[in-house]
């Protein structure tokens, strides 16, 4: 059964940071690219970070220079970590994970609610 499981969420101010963090379990977690996306309310969901097994790591435009995506491959965990955060940030964040062959085997976590406001 595979549980991908977010935590690190909450309310902060703006300028503030937060760090999420997604364990993964019952995949094998170095064949996947691990990503963060979010969802505001009445907006669609955006990708907003990933990195590949491998390492490598991509960001949408908004967040580069605030945002860094890590994975640890010996803990089957992926954070993300959120610097001078803006009220626009807020949104659901949700783990995903891509195989990096069979396009079929695609998760979700439930995601994680991350308010910036004063």
């Amino acid at each position: 059964q595979v549980q991908l499981v977010e935590s690190g969420g909450g309310l902060v101010q703006p300028g503030g940071s937060l760090r999420l963090s997604c364990a993964a379990s019952g995949i094998f977690f170095n064949v996947y690219t691990m990503a963060w996306y979010r969802q505001a309310p009445g907006k669609q969901r955006e990708l907003v970070a990933a990195v590949t097994s491998g390492g490598s790591s991509n960001y949408v435009d908004s967040v580069k220079g605030r945002f860094t995506i890590s994975r640890d491959n010996a803990k089957n965990t992926v954070s993300l970590q959120m610097n001078s955060l803006k009220p626009e940030d807020t949104a659901v964040y949700l783990c995903n994970a891509q195989h990096t062959v069979a396009v079929t085997r695609n998760y979700w976590g439930q995601g994680t609610q991350v308010t910036v406001s004063s």
